[in-house]
């Protein structure tokens, strides 16, 4: 429905798999909207079935929701009595429900697939197969007929909202925080580890302005990955970083940075994303004081060195702390990393800071020559530097170079990449020449 199979919901052959509401966004003729995907219904109390009782209620949110639903069966394995308990508690809500008969690969065998659904009282069963696309079109012309119509150009200026990537280690409050920020039960808050499965896309709206929150799955070292459905999750979980504006960095206030965390930091600045860490369960520190308060934020900057530019938030989702402090730390950090400087501007600064310090010389006297600079694109800014030799200028040099750059036009909050290439010395003096 949304045509993204590889990039939509978590699959994989195991029950209990999808359990919050995954949200995905189509269209079809002229009609634009969201799909919700919620986990499987069962609606004895079985114990052994962990999360079933809060997969219902996830369920139940997105019916309210819905302007139509759509009740997906398996073709293959017949009409159960669970898909007849299903069916009787959807004709009970007021939204409209179309039936879909999955794992129809054959349109020839879809009749008789079919035939044993018409019982269900739910309406034409539409022979699909959800793997191949057979007869998707008839099922989406159904499913739109009770959607509104959609005026032709309306909100065609309307800004492009910002996606935020919620990324960190199990259980440091990462759906949490979600909900918090929605203002509503958005995802399953649990201190199993692994609750959220999958990547969750929320659309929040703060301020009359958009935000799209993707919570994704802890991320553990890889050593401790298990192969299977975690290891799917943890490539959503990067992926959605990658497909982000900017990454919320969620880490625990009363647990030290880990390695862990230092890899999705050295992640995210490798990805080129802005970045704003968030230390939440900051109400459970005790004696919390100014000293504190810095010492933290010196500590994170030692431990986290790659995002050493990002701004740093002390908050708690349980109870609220500062958690609205993030939306202006999420617009400064997307502003910075769509930021372009003028030439003319950036090679002012560059001139000074090739003044105030010289790239170093070689043993053999060899000197590195900076002659100009440009910004060649954004998300992350990216500047070329043209020298003599790009091996003359040291990762230290570099740093330096980077620093004096963040230093006179901010650049706060989001990565930015320098690039040396080689270039004949120009007739013009290079920066630095007249001392």
């Amino acid at each position: 429905m949304t045509q993204r199979f590889e990039s939509g919901g978590l699959v994989h052959d195991e029950a209990g798999v999808t359990r919050d509401r995954t949200y995905g966004y189509g269209w079809w003729a002229a009609h634009e909207f969201a799909v919700v995907d919620t986990g499987g219904l069962v609606f004895d109390e079985d114990e052994s079935q962990v999360f079933m009782r809060e997969i219902r209620q996830q369920a139940l949110v997105a019916l309210q929701e819905a302007s139509v639903a759509l009740l997906v069966v398996d073709g293959q394995f017949g009409c159960t009595a669970l898909d007849e308990e299903i069916a009787g508690f959807l004709r009970k809500q007021s939204v409209p429900t179309v039936l879909a008969v999955n794992k129809c690969e054959s349109t020839k065998s879809g009749d008789l697939q079919t035939a044993d659904f018409w019982g269900l009282g739910m309406g034409t069963p539409f022979a699909v197969s959800g793997m191949h696309g057979t007869g998707m079109g008839d099922l989406m012309d159904a499913l739109v007929k009770p959607l509104p119509q959609r005026a032709v150009g309306a909100d065609d200026d309307e800004e492009e909202p910002l996606r935020i990537a919620i990324l960190g280690k199990p259980n440091v409050g990462k759906s949490s925080l979600l909900n918090r920020l929605a203002r509503a039960e958005r995802a399953i808050v649990s201190d199993i580890a692994g609750t959220t499965r999958d990547v969750i896309d929320q659309r929040v709206i703060n301020h009359n302005r958009e935000y799209v929150f993707l919570d994704t799955a802890g991320v553990r070292r890889a050593a401790r990955v298990s192969k299977g459905v975690e290891q799917m999750m943890v490539k959503r979980s990067l992926k959605a970083a990658r497909r982000s504006d900017v990454c919320l960095l969620v880490l625990d206030a009363t647990e030290g940075v880990s390695d862990q965390e230092m890899n999705l930091a050295n992640f995210i600045a490798e990805s080129g994303r802005a970045c704003v860490i968030v230390v939440n369960k900051w109400d459970a520190v005790s004696e919390k004081d100014d000293k504190l308060y810095r010492t933290s934020k010196a500590y994170l900057e030692n431990r986290l060195p790659t995002v050493s530019w990002a701004s740093q938030l002390f908050i708690s989702a349980k109870t609220g702390l500062k958690t609205q402090q993030i939306y202006d730390a999420v617009e400064a950090a997307a502003k910075n990393h769509r930021l372009r400087v003028s030439t003319s501007v950036m090679n002012e600064v560059l001139e000074d800071a090739v003044r105030w310090q010289r790239p170093p010389a070689t043993t053999t006297g060899r000197q590195g020559n900076v002659y100009y600079c440009a910004q060649v694109s954004t998300r992350p800014p990216t500047i070329v530097i043209f020298c003599n030799d790009p091996d003359l200028f040291g990762a230290s040099y570099r740093r330096y170079l980077e620093g004096q750059l963040r230093k006179s036009l901010g650049f706060a909050g989001t990565p930015i990449r320098l690039l040396f290439r080689a270039r004949q010395r120009q007739s013009r003096s290079a920066p630095g020449d007249s001392d």
